[in-house]
C-alpha cells in the first residue's frame, strides 16, 4: 500500500497467509524493506529491517513491536546515524484456517442444503424446452442434476435430511418475489421428507401392515420440488447471494456454539448468469471463514464463465473491495460434461 504525502504514514491491515510469509518456519529471517514512492516509478530506498513470525507475534495482545528502519549507507557515511526512521506493529492477529478434513476428521457432521434457481431464463415447465419441464416419463434437467449430485453428497449426511430452497421465484400466497424460500414452504422447518406409504403383510389374522419409513435425502427433496413447481411463477432476477449468507448465517451461529459439530454444504443448481455477481463474491468471501463449502452446478447450455470466476481455479476469488477468500469454498461442475459419465466419474469432478 502506498501512502501519500505523509511522513508517518499508518498503513491498513492485510492479510497473508503463513506459508507465504515464511513458509510456516516462525524463526526465518525476513527482510522488511520501505521506499518513497515515485509517480515514475523512481523509488527512492528509504531503510529496511529484519525480523522473525516468532517476534513478530509480540504484538498479539495490547504490546507493539517496533524496528529501526536502517539505511546501510547512510550507517556507513553518518557517524550519529540512528536510523532513517522507526516501523511499528500495531497488532498482529493469528487465523487458524481449517480444510474440510479438518473438520470431517474433528467429529463433524454434514448438513446439506439444496438451492434451486426458479428464474424465468429457465422456460415455462409446461413447455417441452424448459429445464423445469414437468414430464411424466422422464426428470428434467434440474432433477438429473439434483439425483446425481445428491445421491454422492447424501452419503456424508448422517440424518439424510436434506434443507432445500429456492430462489427467484415469485410464491404463494401474495405471489412476490423471493431469493431463498423453503420449496416446502414451511419456513420453520425446510428440511424435506417424502411421504410415507404402507404394503400389507399378509392376511393372517392379527397381522400389523408394514409401514416403510420416510423416503429422506434426496427423494425428498425431489417430492417437494416436484410439488412445489406447480404452486410457484418463475420470475427472477438470478440473485443466489440471499441463499449463500443465509446459510453462512447457520454456520456462524453454529461456530459460536461449543459443539460445532456441522460443516454446511450448500449444493446449488442454476441456469445461468448470477445477476447480484458483486454481492455473491462479497458473501462467498464472507462464508469462506466458516464451517462451509458451495457446489455451483451450471444445468443447461448457458455460458458460465461468471461461474468459473465464483470457483476461483484461475485465480484467487477477492470480494469487490479486493479481500481475498481465506480458503477456497466454492467448486463448480457444468453438468452437461458429466451427466452421462458413471457415479464414480460425478464423484471425482466434485
Amino acid at each position: 500500500q502506498v501512502v501519500k504525502n505523509n511522513l508517518s504514514p499508518i498503513w491498513e491491515p492485510f492479510k497473508v497467509s503463513l506459508n507465504s510469509l515464511c513458509s510456516c518456519e516462525e524463526k526465518r529471517k525476513l527482510r522488511c524493506v520501505v521506499w518513497d514512492y515515485d509517480s515514475r516509478g523512481k523509488h527512492d530506498f528509504i531503510g529496511e529491517f529484519f525480523t522473525t513470525f516468532e517476534e513478530m507475534q509480540k504484538a498479539m495482545g495490547e504490546n507493539k513491536v517496533q524496528w529501526d528502519c536502517m539505511n546501510p549507507k547512510y550507517k556507513i557515511k553518518k557517524r550519529n546515524y540512528k536510523n532513517s526512521g522507526v516501523v511499528v506493529l500495531l497488532d498482529l492477529k493469528i487465523h487458524r484456517v481449517y480444510s474440510f478434513l479438518d473438520y470431517i476428521m474433528g467429529g463433524c457432521q454434514i448438513h446439506f442444503t439444496v438451492a434451486i434457481d426458479f428464474t424465468a431464463s429457465n422456460g415455462d415447465p409446461r413447455n417441452s424446452c424448459s429445464l423445469h419441464y414437468i414430464n411424466p416419463y422422464q426428470p428434467n434437467e434440474y432433477l438429473k442434476a439434483l439425483v446425481a449430485v445428491g445421491e454422492i453428497c447424501q452419503d456424508y449426511d448422517s440424518d439424510k435430511k436434506f434443507s432445500a430452497l429456492g430462489f427467484g421465484a415469485r410464491i404463494p400466497p401474495k405471489y412476490e418475489v423471493s431469493h431463498d424460500f423453503a420449496i416446502n414452504f414451511n419456513p420453520d422447518n425446510d428440511e424435506c421428507e417424502g411421504e410415507s406409504s404402507s404394503r400389507g403383510a399378509g392376511s393372517t389374522a392379527g397381522t400389523r401392515p408394514s409401514r416403510l419409513a420416510h423416503p429422506t435425502g434426496i427423494q425428498g427433496v425431489v417430492e417437494s420440488y416436484q410439488s412445489c413447481l406447480p404452486k410457484i411463477q418463475l420470475y427472477g432476477p438470478t440473485n443466489v447471494a440471499p441463499i449463500i449468507s443465509k446459510v453462512a448465517r447457520v454456520a456462524a451461529d453454529e461456530e459460536r456454539t461449543k459443539e460445532a459439530s456441522q460443516y454446511f454444504i450448500l449444493l446449488i443448481l442454476t441456469d445461468g448468469v448470477v445477476t447480484d455477481m458483486a454481492d455473491t463474491r462479497e458473501a462467498i468471501v464472507r462464508a469462506s471463514y466458516l464451517p462451509m463449502s458451495i457446489i455451483i452446478v451450471g444445468v443447461g447450455n448457458a455460458d458460465f464463465t461468471d461461474m468459473q470466476i465464483l470457483d476461483g481455479d484461475d485465480g484467487v476469488l477477492r470480494s469487490p473491495k479486493g479481500e481475498p477468500v481465506l480458503r477456497d469454498i466454492v467448486q463448480f461442475v457444468p453438468f452437461r460434461e458429466f451427466k452421462n459419465v458413471s457415479g464414480a466419474g460425478t464423484r471425482s469432478c466434485l
